[in-house]
């Protein structure tokens, strides 16, 4: 298969430039040169080709309102249903791989795999991994932790584990991989979507994350972790994980030391700007996550300028939920605005692919990687909203597979 007459952003940072691009076996084999007769040409005019785009942090199983999530109100059929909507609308929005950072469990993950739901590549994180009364433990204050029944379906959505003292982290992290999980996730402070905490709250102890380390370290991953608050970042960094989510409240000493230990930072931008601007109401958020959102959203702009001030490695996550997943590609948009759209590019395609350790695989447009790639009905160096439109996202290809093609 030929790509031909495209403009090509390849995830690098270089200038776009006019190249075909050959593809094998689903393997990108050659830029440039002319389609031998006979071959497979896909006519690109008009169209901007980058990298398939990785949004790491995503929750593609938290695909109904929040109310109705969290009380079960849904059959396993109608949660099914929307979950893989969800899934496939993530492909039509131009977004091939996602990092599931808590909800997906294997069976899930397999069935887009194996095609017969349309989705992006899945990487699931498992149940997310908090302490009793934590970010993530989302039950009635009414409810005893010991009854805490999570929103899991087996072998469709995993919830959360509540851990206690390092033993329980060992065995749930365990339990996590058991469960298909290619890296862990903890929650180590407070969250704007909690009902039992306070964004400035640290969660499980210094001890607690460094055994979910170990565990990860012994499965040859990592570990990511859910934190705004600089106390809990410290923590994390200190116990050896490899990536923070969120960062809302990122100082210039908090940085330096992620930068010199080579921790990661995901900001997650698009849910704190629908919350702080009210547009999620239809997901039944409970009132009170409006005003948190408020007190971090312009935080967690700065926290992107001064990460990459000290050097610290950023990529690109939503957080989004709710049905309407579709907005995926407003974290392009809202980036693109705090620093520059080719730098958002950048985030969500290369610097994506190495923080969640697939850079050998996808990420860049170059020979050997996986035939990931999106095209868009113009520029979105010069019209960033375009990553905010997905039916400007014209073709999709997924390991050389046509995934989404509605080419004018």
């Amino acid at each position: 298969m030929w790509l031909v007459n495209a403009t090509v952003l390849d995830g690098t940072g270089h200038d776009p430039a006019g190249t075909a691009i050959r593809i094998e076996d689903g393997v990108i084999t050659g830029l440039g040169g002319s389609p031998p007769s006979g071959a497979e040409v896909l006519d690109c005019a008009g169209l901007t080709i980058t990298p398939g785009l990785i949004d790491a942090h995503a929750h593609v199983t938290a695909a109904t309102d929040y109310s109705t999530y969290l009380s079960g109100g849904q059959s396993i059929a109608e949660a099914a249903a929307d979950i893989f909507a969800v899934c496939g609308r993530a492909v039509d929005a131009g977004f091939t791989t996602v990092r599931d950072t808590g909800g997906a469990d294997a069976g899930l993950t397999r069935a887009v795999a194996s095609g017969k739901v349309r989705g992006p590549r899945i990487l699931p994180s498992g149940p997310a991994i908090c302490q009793t009364g934590g970010h993530g433990h989302f039950g009635s204050a009414w409810v005893p932790a010991e009854d805490y029944a999570s929103t899991e379906v087996p072998g469709l959505r995993s919830g959360s584990l509540l851990s206690d003292g390092p033993d329980a982290v060992r065995r749930n992290v365990r339990e996590a991989f058991r469960r298909g999980a290619t890296q862990i996730k903890l929650c180590v402070g407070g969250g704007v979507i909690s009902e039992h905490d306070q964004i400035s709250d640290t969660q499980l102890t210094v001890e607690e994350i460094a055994v979910a380390v170990q565990e990860a370290a012994a499965r040859g991953t990592y570990v990511t972790v859910h934190a705004h608050n600089t106390a809990g970042i410290r923590n994390a960094v200190a116990a050896g994980v490899r990536c923070v989510e969120h960062g809302s409240l990122l100082d210039e000493e908090t940085a330096a030391l992620m930068a010199e230990r080579d921790v990661a930072l995901v900001p997650t931008l698009t849910i704190l700007h629908l919350l702080a601007a009210s547009s999620l109401a239809e997901a039944g958020l409970p009132a009170a996550t409006v005003e948190r959102a408020q007190t971090v959203v312009d935080g967690a702009k700065e926290a992107v300028r001064i990460a990459r001030a000290a050097g610290v490695r950023v990529g690109s996550g939503s957080d989004i939920v709710g049905a309407a997943q579709d907005r995926r590609g407003l974290e392009l948009v809202l980036r693109s605005a705090v620093e520059d759209p080719m730098t958002a590019l950048v985030s969500a395609t290369r610097d994506n692919a190495g923080i969640l350790g697939i850079a050998g695989e996808t990420g860049t447009i170059e020979p050997g990687k996986h035939a990931d790639l999106t095209a868009f009905a113009g520029n979105p160096l010069d019209d960033p909203e375009l990553f905010n439109r997905p039916d400007d996202v014209v073709l999709v290809l997924q390991r050389g597979t046509v995934a989404k093609d509605v080419r004018r």
